[in-house]
């Protein structure tokens, strides 16, 4: 293994979700101050996250018990116990949220309720510094006695996240130290030397890597790495659900398929990367190469949506991957963008562009669907078809609600998008990764935003204006000084074709790794024209969900038909591609021409017994992330064509 890198001394001073320190990474994050989201779909979701979603997780922080189980331990409260044993990551999610946008817009809209909430967690910690309301007011003898199930380890990996985005936002430091103290007594219990231990939920090992990169510590990075190295030794009591639920069926390094509970598996591989980003251990990478393959090109929704048993939450078989039954938790997508992204830092094998472009078809689809338009209803489970009788169960009901008993989707999207611009950027080259030329900016996400030059490449300001994903022209400004030699990668996302970017030099066509990459140069003007016409989409044969089915897209968007936007007589489970499946682009939707299956005589007949004759109609499709916004209901991605 690779030696340690010697560890900082201070606090970084940028805040972004992940900072690698070490001289590992292919690309730097850039800090999410210095990227900002100025209009369209992106920037408005942004607006609506602080508006509307944020302080509706606060109001039901204190209507679901979360904050009264906290009071509990302390005795300020008489009430019992509501919730999960890890309902306590509920308000460290939304603590987070609140510490990006701080950074984002410098907010003090919240402080009062930080000081609230925090001084509730100051004092019901226990001078050891262990806190977490369950075990203390309603299991106190289960204290580290089950990991498999009591959920600690990840409960204090979402306060040390939220302490450390909180620290980094703006130098407040109170929740670090409770933090702090907590993650020592785990390394005084767990750590080099002492009792094995792993938590059933992963989630710790990415917040351990990030406190070490935020404090220099560097007993906190080699409390993740023995972590990751111990999951698959046998460590946690399974039962009936299996060692392949947990990650604990094969050690880290040899466990190269995706398995068990979508969420937890993802979390591991965030955590995983993590730690490769700081101790250079090759190993590591070439295990997240063959994971991320495994998740993204054989148990990846068109959506970019994961998991697809409602069973254990879990991912299933290479391609099983049914439209209807598809758990697709949220969660599931919000770790897998945070692993994504920690993957394109690291230059993993699948390259940058794969990368990004699995990051946007994220962010605009399954994460896009899973809240509705006024921000404060939510899908814990987005499957990518409902039928007109589904029944409705808790965590995947017919329509989107305001609040879950797990309530880990909510928390988990309003951090996401507060910290959303995190993802839009990074650089290569320059001195801070060790070489004499000024660098690269490379740009992974297209919207309109402000970029503000790292030192290493000017002074100036990058400008991106576009309607994307609406809009098909991306035009990209540079404003100020720019260093000589300086850089600029854009992504030229694989589904348009022939795009190139112009300059003032010509135009440039992207290169093998999905980027055109041009000099910088002050005042300088560059254009990319998208193609951004409809295309139909088909599944691998292997999928047997969406065999004889084709779904349709438009950039990054995918789109679906629902029941409350069809005409009358059009029924969402008849409708029938024709043979040529044409499109019209309108304001919002697309326009499709169907036709309705032919009705038979009985549940199975003999091809071609049909007893009515077909019609013809043009319905309109929208985009998946608005469905069930107008009314709920039927709703399909994948359109048969044929009956």
């Amino acid at each position: 293994m690779t030696a340690l890198p010697a560890p900082t001394t201070a606090p970084l001073a940028s805040a972004a979700p992940a900072l690698p320190v070490a001289d590992v990474a292919a690309h730097r994050p850039l800090d999410l101050r210095s990227v900002r989201l100025t209009t369209g779909t992106l920037a408005d979701w942004q607006t609506l996250n602080a508006a509307a979603t944020i302080p509706h997780c606060i109001e039901n922080l204190e209507t679901s018990g979360v904050i009264d189980n906290l009071r509990r331990v302390v005795g300020e409260s008489g009430a019992e116990y509501r919730g999960f044993v890890f309902a306590d990551s509920d308000l460290y999610k939304v603590i987070e949220a609140v510490a990006w946008e701080i950074a984002r817009t410098g907010t003090t809209e919240h402080d009062a309720w930080l000081d609230s909430v925090i001084g509730l967690v100051g004092r019901a910690q226990e001078p050891s510094g262990y806190v977490m309301s369950w075990i203390q007011g309603v299991h106190p003898e289960k204290k580290f006695a089950e990991l498999e199930w009591t959920h600690e380890m990840y409960v204090l990996g979402h306060m040390v996240q939220a302490a450390v985005a909180l620290d980094r936002a703006n130098g407040r430091h109170d929740l670090l130290d409770i933090a702090r103290a907590f993650v020592d007594l785990v390394d005084r219990r767990f750590g080099p030397g002492r009792d094995d231990g792993i938590c059933g939920h992963p989630e710790i090992e990415t917040a351990l890597v990030e406190l070490y990169r935020h404090t220099g510590e560097q007993r906190y990075l080699t409390l993740a790495v023995r972590m990751i190295d111990l999951r698959g030794t046998g460590l946690l009591k399974v039962g009936g659900l299996g060692a392949r639920y947990f990650q604990d069926h094969a050690p880290v390094r040899e466990a190269s398929d995706a398995v068990g509970h979508a969420v937890r598996q993802l979390y591991l591989n965030a955590g995983v990367t993590d730690a490769f980003l700081e101790n250079g251990d090759a190993t590591l990478l070439t295990a997240m190469d063959a994971q991320w393959s495994s998740v993204h090109e054989r148990k990846m929704y068109l959506s970019g949506a994961f998991g697809s048993r409602h069973r254990d939450e879990a991912f299933g078989d290479d391609y099983e991957l049914p439209s209807e039954r598809a758990y697709a938790e949220t969660c599931a997508t919000i770790a897998d963008l945070h692993w994504t992204w920690r993957m394109l830092l690291a230059g993993g094998t699948a390259g940058t562009a794969a990368y990004a472009e699995t990051i946007e078809r994220e962010v605009h689809n399954a994460l896009a669907a899973s809240i509705d338009a006024t921000g404060t209803k939510f899908f814990y489970s987005n499957p990518l078809q409902q039928r007109p009788d589904r029944f409705s169960e808790e965590n995947a009901p017919r329509e989107r609600t305001p609040w879950y008993a797990c309530a880990c989707c909510p928390p988990n999207i309003a951090r996401t998008v507060a910290q959303m611009s995190s993802y839009v950027a990074s650089t290569t080259g320059g001195s801070e990764s060790g070489g004499d030329a000024p660098g690269e900016l490379w740009l992974h996400q297209i919207a309109a935003a402000e970029i503000d030059l790292p030192g290493h490449l000017g002074d100036g300001v990058l400008r991106v204006e576009t309607t994307y994903p609406a809009g098909a022209t991306v035009e990209i400004t540079v404003h100020g000084r720019v260093e000589p030699g300086a850089r600029l990668a854009v992504r030229v996302p694989s589904w348009s074709a022939a795009s190139t970017l112009t300059t003032p030099d010509g135009p440039v066509a992207a290169d093998d790794d999905g980027y055109a990459h041009v000099d910088l140069a002050e005042g300088a003007t560059y254009t990319l024209e998208l193609d951004v016409t409809p295309r139909w989409t088909r599944g691998h044969h292997k999928v047997d969900a969406v065999r004889g089915c084709l779904a349709l897209e438009r950039g990054p968007v995918v789109f679906c038909i629902e029941q409350a936007s069809l005409p009358e007589g059009a029924i969402v489970d008849d409708l029938v591609l024709t043979a040529d499946a044409p499109v019209e682009v309108g304001p919002r939707e697309l326009h499709v021409t169907v036709t309705t299956a032919s009705a038979t005589g009985g549940l199975y007949t003999a091809p071609g017994d049909t007893t009515s004759d077909a019609q013809t109609f043009t319905v309109p499709a929208i985009p998946f992330s608005t469905w069930g916004n107008a009314a709920p209901g039927a709703m399909r991605v994948w359109l048969p064509t044929q009956t």
